[in-house]
C-alpha cells in the first residue's frame, strides 16, 4: 500500500539499543577482556591483530551500524538494511573463526583457561554473542516487516484526499440527472424548451374564423 514505508521510531528502539551495546562488547572485549584475563591470545590489552580486526572489530561496528539504523530510523527499508546489516555481523561472529581457519586467513589465538572457561570465553567473544545479535536482528526484521493497523490507516487517510481529486469532475459540480434523463452537473443549466399550444386550441381558432367570414 503507499504511504506506509513510514514506521515509528518507537519500533525498533529496544533491539536497536541491544545491537548498539553488543556491537560495542563484541568490538572492545579483546582490548580490555586481558584486564581480567578473559582473552584469546594474545592476552595482552589494547593489542592490535589483523586477526582481531577480521573478526571482531569489523562485525561489532557493524552491528553497532546496523542498531542505530533500526532505532533511529522513521524509513521501513533504511530500518530493514540496518537489521540485515546486524544479522550478517552476528553471522560473522559465529562462523568467522572456523571459516578463517579452513582459509587460512588471519585469525585470533587460543581462548585461555581449562575447558569451562574457554567454553564462557568462547560464548562470550563469538558463539554466543553472535547468536545474541542474530537473534535481536532477526526479531527486529520481524517487526518492521509487519505493517500495523494505524500505519495502514494513517496511509489510507493520506492517499484517500488525493485520490477525491483526481476523480472529482471538472469545474467541480455533482453529476445529476435532469428531468429529460440526461446526466449533467449540478453547474451546468437545463435546456429551455419551447411550448407548445393544444393542438385542439389551434382547431377551435381555425373554425371561429371560418364562421366569422361566412357571415
Amino acid at each position: 500500500m503507499p504511504g506506509t514505508m513510514r514506521v515509528p521510531r518507537s519500533r525498533g528502539a529496544i533491539s536497536g539499543i541491544l545491537l548498539v551495546l553488543l556491537g560495542v562488547w563484541g568490538a572492545l572485549i579483546p582490548f580490555i577482556g586481558p584486564y581480567v584475563d578473559y582473552a584469546y591470545a594474545p592476552n595482552t590489552t589494547w593489542d592490535y591483530t589483523n586477526g582481531r580486526l577480521i573478526l571482531e572489530i569489523l562485525p561489532g561496528v557493524g552491528a553497532i551500524l546496523g542498531g542505530l539504523l533500526t532505532l533511529g530510523s522513521a524509513n521501513r527499508v533504511t530500518a530493514m538494511f540496518g537489521g540485515w546489516l546486524a544479522a550478517v555481523s552476528g553471522a560473522w561472529f559465529i562462523l568467522g573463526v572456523p571459516l578463517s581457519a579452513i582459509w587460512g586467513s588471519p585469525t585470533v589465538g587460543a581462548a585461555y583457561g581449562g575447558t569451562t572457561r574457554q567454553t564462557v570465553e568462547y560464548v562470550g567473544f563469538f558463539g554466543g554473542l553472535g547468536a545474541a545479535i542474530l537473534f535481536l536482528a532477526a526479531f527486529a526484521l520481524g517487526r518492521f516487516a509487519v505493517v500495523g493497523v494505524r500505519e495502514a490507516s494513517r496511509a489510507a487517510d493520506r492517499v484517500a484526499p488525493a485520490e477525491r481529486a483526481k476523480t472529482a469532475p471538472a469545474g467541480g459540480g455533482a453529476a445529476a440527472a435532469g428531468g429529460d434523463g440526461e446526466v449533467r452537473s449540478s453547474g451546468e443549466a437545463a435546456p429551455v424548451r419551447a411550448r407548445r399550444r393544444p393542438l385542439a386550441g389551434h382547431r377551435l381558432h381555425w373554425h371561429s374564423s371560418r364562421h366569422a367570414g361566412a357571415r
